[in-house]
C-alpha cells in the first residue's frame, strides 16, 4: 500500500488534471476558431455545424448507419434550402 493519503492523492490528481487541460487548451482554441471561421464566412450556420458534429459523433461511436443517413438527409434538406 502507498504512503500517500487520500488528500495527497486528490492534490496529485488535481495537478495532473490541470496539466492535461492546459495541454488541451490550444486545441479547444483552434476548435473555437474553426467554428467562428465557418460562421463568419457564411459556409455553415451554427445549427448546421451542431448537426455536423452530431453526425460525426454518431459515426465515431459506431451508431447505426441508417440513423446517420437519416440525419444526413435532414441536414442536406436544410442546407439545400438555403
Amino acid at each position: 500500500m502507498s504512503d500517500l493519503t487520500t488528500k495527497e492523492y486528490v492534490v496529485e490528481y488535481i495537478k495532473a488534471l490541470k496539466a492535461v487541460e492546459d495541454e488541451m487548451e490550444p486545441y479547444k482554441e483552434h476548435k473555437r476558431d474553426l467554428r467562428k471561421n465557418y460562421s463568419q464566412n457564411g459556409w455553415l450556420t451554427k445549427n448546421e455545424m451542431r448537426q455536423a458534429v452530431r453526425a460525426y459523433r454518431m459515426l465515431k461511436k459506431g451508431d447505426d448507419l441508417n440513423q446517420f443517413t437519416d440525419f444526413f438527409d435532414q441536414l442536406s434538406k436544410k442546407v439545400g434550402s438555403s
